[in-house]
């Protein structure tokens, strides 16, 4: 496994519509791999394919519930319902937060790694993840649908001390 570099907003591979997985195989399923590790080591909820480079549709999500980590190869959101703003950040966007409306449940289908066809019905965090990470396999960045942004507070070392972050 290797820990991938997450691209930044500007780089135009995150302005890209992905193309569709069309092989499940081993380079795949270390792709897969390799983006569980890059999210965790970012402290991230998710990752989109784009955000390292790659522009197909795949996705990894771990909202920390007792689903762990979800590996979505070709996710496409077939339902939504309800409607909540909440605060959103984003690995590629790091220095701005902001509230964003989103459905409050969705139902997904997606392949898994195994090539299974499956269908994810999410809530809370998880269908917020979802769609956010969803986005970004068209081209889209929570920013276009902020409805306010402001920076993110930087946090010093003593802040993380505290917060648990390090030791």
């Amino acid at each position: 496994m290797a820990k991938l570099d997450i691209l930044v907003a500007g780089d135009p591979v995150l302005r890209k519509v992905c193309e569709p997985v069309t092989r499940i195989d081993k380079k795949l399923q270390r792709l897969l791999k390799d983006m569980a590790e890059t999210m965790y080591a970012a402290e991230g909820v998710g990752l989109a394919a784009p955000q390292i480079g790659v522009s197909k549709r795949i996705v990894v999500i771990d909202v920390g519930d007792d689903m762990g980590l979800l590996e979505l190869i070709n996710p496409e959101i077939t339902k939504r319902e309800g409607k909540v703003v909440g605060a959103e950040g984003c690995l590629s966007v790091p220095d701005f937060e902001g509230e964003v409306e989103r459905a409050e449940t969705v139902e997904c289908e997606f392949t898994d790694r195994t090539g299974q066809r499956m269908v994810l019905n999410a809530s809370g965090l998880l269908a917020v993840c979802v769609q956010h990470e969803l986005d970004h396999l068209d081209g889209i960045l929570f920013v276009d649908k902020a409805q306010s942004l402001s920076r993110k507070e930087k946090e010093t070392p003593k802040d993380a001390v505290r917060k648990g972050r390090k030791k």
